[in-house]
Order: structure tokens, then sequence, then C-alpha cells
């Protein structure tokens, strides 16, 4: 099956490829010739995903996916939340994300946070929505060089190493997004004559 996955982030394409399996072709907005940053700007995770995935079949009519993630640590509210790309600044850079994060966290005894993924799949013009989270905990410096965003200062649930210390096939097993398209390969698994 041919989707277009609304990303041009190398490391998210390979995480959904690689849970997805071989029955899935992934291309990127760029393969079809769009190059411009999709618009952002929905309040929620949910809304982000969908203006995304909306955006990709307006221009394409191509079936296609896009996926929004957030970081909430509990003790800041839910931030950074739907900000977390941004959250240092609109730069998307994050280490300086990170670093805000935890001077944020200084002096908090409660670290205990939770990344959520929300994917929005448009096929054959209908929206469907997939979530999937995993709580964890904010530790007090970088460890690992794995993964890319927030992964080197989150501790998942059960575990003592970072997402970045955690070799990729095993955060995916366990990560929001592996979680979130887990839940839409198993639509596509449900739905007669779909794969």
């Amino acid at each position: 099956m041919k989707l277009i996955f609304a990303t041009n982030n190398l490391h998210k394409l390979r995480e959904a490829g690689a849970i997805l399996g071989t029955g899935f072709s992934l291309t990127t907005p760029a393969d079809h010739g769009i190059t411009e940053e999709i618009p952002e700007l929905e309040a929620t995770l949910t809304g982000n995903a969908l203006a995304k995935a909306r955006y990709i079949y307006d221009r394409t009519r191509a079936d296609c996916f896009a996926d929004d993630t957030g970081l909430e640590v509990f003790a800041l509210g839910g931030a950074p939340g739907v900000r977390s790309a941004r959250y240092a600044g609109d730069t998307h850079d994050f280490a300086a994300n990170m670093e805000l994060l935890l001077r944020n966290m200084e002096g908090v005894a409660d670290s205990r946070a939770r990344f959520r993924t929300v994917v929005a799949l448009i096929l054959g013009g209908r929206e469907h929505l997939f979530e999937g989270e995993v709580g964890g905990v904010i530790i007090d410096a970088p460890r690992g060089g794995e993964g890319f965003g927030y992964d080197p200062i989150f501790v998942p649930d059960g575990y003592t190493l970072t997402f970045a210390e955690l070799p990729p096939s095993e955060k995916n097993l366990i990560s929001h997004r592996a979680r979130a398209i887990e839940n839409l390969l198993a639509f596509f698994k449900a739905g007669p004559g779909i794969l």
C-alpha cells in the first residue's frame, strides 16, 4: 500500500517504515513536490495531525497520514505539549528545547511525564485518528546518542535507560509513535480488502 507520510523528518520516516513493514511504501511530501513547511497552528495534537494530513491530501488527493507528538510534563501543566518542537522558539532547536525544559524543571520534585502521539490518516478521502502514549520521567541531564527530540532526557516506565540510550529496534517496540502507528496498522489489518 502506498501512503504519503506528512513529514520530512527521516527519523520519523524510518521509525514508521520499520513498524508498518514491507506491505507499505512510504513517501514524503518532498517526493511529491511539496517542499514548504506544513503549518502547525492548531491548539491540540489532534488538530495539528489533522491539519497536516489535510494539507497533503488537498494537494495530492493521495492516501496519506500525519502525526503530531508532544511531551507532556505533569508538573508543568502538560507543557511543552503541542509546542514541544517549538518550546524554545520557532527554530525547532531540540538542544535549546531540552535546555529550557531542564531549566523549568529545576527544583521540581515531580518529574513524571508522558509522550503522546496522534496519527491522522486520510484514506479514500475519509479521516481516521489513532493515538499512542508512553509514560516515564524526565531526568536532569541528557544521556545517549540515539533517537531525537527529547529522547535523551526521557526514561520510559519500566526502564533505566533513556529513549536515546535504547537501540532503535527496542524503542520502536514501546514508543508513543510506535503505539499510535501499531493502532494504524491494526486498522489496516482489520479492514476487509485494505491489506
